[in-house]
Protein backbone atom coordinates (compact mmCIF):
# COMPACT_ATOMS: atom_id res chain seq x y z
CA UNK A 1 0.00 0.00 0.00
CA UNK A 2 1.34 3.76 -0.94
CA UNK A 3 -0.25 6.66 0.22
CA UNK A 4 0.23 9.67 -2.68
CA UNK A 5 -0.65 12.74 -2.52
CA UNK A 6 -1.78 14.53 -5.65
CA UNK A 7 0.77 17.83 -6.16
CA UNK A 8 -2.59 19.51 -8.30
CA UNK A 9 -5.21 19.47 -5.77
CA UNK A 10 -3.30 18.04 -2.79
CA UNK A 11 -6.03 15.33 -2.50
CA UNK A 12 -4.30 11.76 -1.02
CA UNK A 13 -4.71 8.68 -2.69
CA UNK A 14 -3.83 4.99 -1.27
CA UNK A 15 -2.52 2.68 -4.19
CA UNK A 16 -2.18 -1.24 -3.96
CA UNK A 17 1.09 -1.23 -5.41
CA UNK A 18 0.67 -5.17 -6.69
CA UNK A 19 -2.62 -4.36 -8.35
CA UNK A 20 -1.72 -1.13 -9.62
CA UNK A 21 -5.28 0.22 -8.34
CA UNK A 22 -6.63 3.29 -6.42
CA UNK A 23 -8.14 1.82 -3.06
CA UNK A 24 -9.13 4.77 -1.20
CA UNK A 25 -8.90 8.70 -2.00
CA UNK A 26 -9.30 11.64 0.37
CA UNK A 27 -10.64 14.81 -1.09
CA UNK A 28 -8.26 18.05 0.59
CA UNK A 29 -9.62 20.48 2.45
CA UNK A 30 -10.86 23.29 0.50
CA UNK A 31 -8.77 26.79 0.97
CA UNK A 32 -11.36 29.33 2.61
CA UNK A 33 -10.89 32.44 0.16
CA UNK A 34 -9.54 35.80 1.76
CA UNK A 35 -11.35 38.82 1.77
CA UNK A 36 -11.15 41.09 -1.32
CA UNK A 37 -9.24 44.01 0.89
CA UNK A 38 -6.61 40.68 1.59
CA UNK A 39 -6.10 39.97 -1.71
CA UNK A 40 -5.49 43.92 -2.94
CA UNK A 41 -2.80 43.94 0.21
CA UNK A 42 -1.10 40.70 -0.63
CA UNK A 43 -0.54 41.87 -4.21
CA UNK A 44 0.34 45.39 -2.89
CA UNK A 45 3.13 44.02 -1.17
CA UNK A 46 4.37 41.73 -3.82
CA UNK A 47 4.21 44.66 -6.14
CA UNK A 48 6.29 46.90 -3.69
CA UNK A 49 9.04 43.71 -3.84
CA UNK A 50 9.27 44.08 -7.16
CA UNK A 51 10.12 47.62 -7.48
CA UNK A 52 12.62 47.37 -4.30
CA UNK A 53 14.82 44.67 -6.24
CA UNK A 54 14.45 46.76 -9.87
CA UNK A 55 15.56 49.79 -8.07
CA UNK A 56 18.23 48.15 -5.78
CA UNK A 57 19.21 46.19 -9.82
CA UNK A 58 19.45 49.43 -11.53
CA UNK A 59 21.66 50.74 -8.43
CA UNK A 60 24.18 48.53 -9.25
CA UNK A 61 24.04 48.25 -12.96
CA UNK A 62 24.92 52.04 -12.49
CA UNK A 63 27.67 51.27 -9.84
CA UNK A 64 29.19 48.98 -12.37
CA UNK A 65 28.64 51.23 -15.28
CA UNK A 66 30.71 53.95 -12.95
CA UNK A 67 33.51 51.42 -11.86
CA UNK A 68 33.89 50.25 -15.55
CA UNK A 69 34.56 54.09 -16.59
CA UNK A 70 36.41 55.25 -13.63
CA UNK A 71 38.80 52.26 -15.24
CA UNK A 72 38.30 52.93 -18.87
CA UNK A 73 39.55 56.77 -17.43
CA UNK A 74 42.49 55.22 -15.75
CA UNK A 75 43.53 52.91 -18.18
CA UNK A 76 43.65 56.42 -20.54
CA UNK A 77 45.70 58.05 -18.33
CA UNK A 78 48.35 55.68 -17.70
CA UNK A 79 49.34 55.29 -21.50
Amino acid sequence: MIEVECPVCHAKLWVDAEKKNVVQHKRSEKKQLSSFEELLNKEKQKKEAVDERFSQARSLEQAKKKKAAEFFDQTIKEK
